[in-house]
């Protein structure tokens, strides 16, 4: 096991660390839960977070990853591309190209990479019809880990993560039950101990007309205006700036 001296993770939403409430007004997420737990072995551990909400590939690999490069980092955790999937037209072969380039100038600069495949989209209204658009990329993803030595956290294979109760009402970000998994299985990959990812929720039964209500629903009430942003060329994430900017001690 590496023992990681600092951290900088890289991203959109899902490493910022939406749905999951933290201090000060910011979301915490499965990054900060792992940078915390990496500091507890290290007082002069540094971390810094440069995700933001709604950013596509493009963007993540233009504005975040010069700067990670230039902080040169023990580790850093490069998730990017989902929000360009959902959107139509979208190329998982171009993508992965652009993703590739930018994983070697970060191995390149001597960090250990973490890369993730994003979480099986199958259980999810409209969305599951791109399902074989993900799993492309994410097969790339596989790829592009094994071509470069970076290490993988398989979120496909995370059955905890297919129950709506780690989810928050958009489905689209995790709630903190699913932040909590995702940041064990991080450490997990990277050989620290810490909780178990597996995760067996209790049963329940779902009246399936209870179930078609929630779902129309949640496309009228998310995603439907979700996809309205996207049309219009507005994101989210549109003035805001990364909640960690500098890599500095943790705490």
């Amino acid at each position: 096991m590496r023992h990681y001296k600092s951290f900088v993770a890289l991203g959109d939403s899902f490493t910022e660390g939406l749905n999951d409430p933290g201090p000060h007004g910011h979301y915490r997420g499965w990054a900060d839960r792992v940078a915390e737990r990496l500091a507890a072995d290290d007082p002069s551990f540094r971390y810094a977070n440069l995700a933001v909400r709604g950013k596509l590939l493009d963007q993540i690999v233009a504005e975040q990853v010069p700067v990670a490069v230039e902080m040169a980092p023990d580790l850093v955790s490069f998730c990017a591309g989902g929000n360009d999937l959902l959107r139509p037209g979208s190329d998982p072969d171009v993508m992965a190209k652009k993703l590739a380039g930018a994983v070697r100038e970060l191995r390149a600069g001597g960090a250990d990479v973490l890369l993730f495949t994003g979480v099986d989209p199958r259980d999810t209204p409209l969305m599951r019809r791109l399902r074989g658009r993900f799993a492309v990329f994410y097969l790339h993803l596989r790829s592009i880990a094994d071509l470069y030595g970076c290490r993988l956290v398989d979120q496909w294979s995370m059955q905890g993560l297919r129950d709506w109760r780690a989810w928050s009402p958009d489905r689209l970000h995790m709630n903190e039950d699913g932040h909590r998994l995702v940041a064990a299985r991080v450490l997990d990959v990277l050989g620290v101990p810490f909780d178990d990812w597996r995760k067996d929720w209790p049963e329940r039964s779902v009246d399936p007309r209870a179930r078609r209500r929630e779902d129309a629903q949640w496309i009228r009430e998310h995603l439907v205006p979700w996809v309205g942003r996207r049309l219009r060329g507005v994101s989210s994430g549109d003035g805001l700036s990364p909640k960690r900017p500098e890599l500095t001690p943790w705490g």
